[in-house]
């Protein structure tokens, strides 16, 4: 249920999954103490903010040090624009999710923060056409 809402009141929330609301709200609170639930998330429009355009960005990097890999996507994460870093398997080290104004400032990130960057051997760019947001793992 929180997957699907994660507004929905402890009232509403009891009684969708027949709980009493005292039980519903020590769980809520187990569960954030756990680290289960880390935070509440709304879903934006990039578009309505002036940020249409979005890709992966392929990062390979030169050695596999694990300071200059973690630290790489911990450094590229802060950058504006970037709405996630993905240290991943196979020929490419990290995909960089990037939202931009457009094509041209895509670009322009690219070359200023990802392809010149030390360490950075290779870079290549996907734009998103469209995506779909897939089911949530909890049902």
């Amino acid at each position: 249920m929180l997957a699907r809402d994660g507004r929905i009141s402890n009232v509403a929330l009891a009684d969708e999954v027949g709980l009493a609301e005292t039980t519903c709200a020590a769980r809520m609170r187990s569960l954030r103490e756990r680290g289960v639930l880390s935070g509440v998330h709304a879903e934006v429009d990039l578009a309505r903010l002036g940020l249409p355009v979005q890709a992966f960005v392929a990062v390979r990097l030169a050695g596999h040090d694990r300071g200059q890999v973690l630290g790489f996507g911990d450094d590229v994460a802060g950058l504006p624009g970037v709405l996630a870093t993905y240290n991943v398997s196979g020929a490419d080290d990290y995909f960089v999710h990037v939202a931009s104004a457009s094509p041209e400032a895509l670009r322009d990130f690219v070359l200023d923060n990802l392809s010149t960057r030390p360490g950075v051997t290779h870079v290549e760019t996907r734009l998103i056409f469209s995506g779909t947001t897939g089911r949530r793992v909890l049902s």
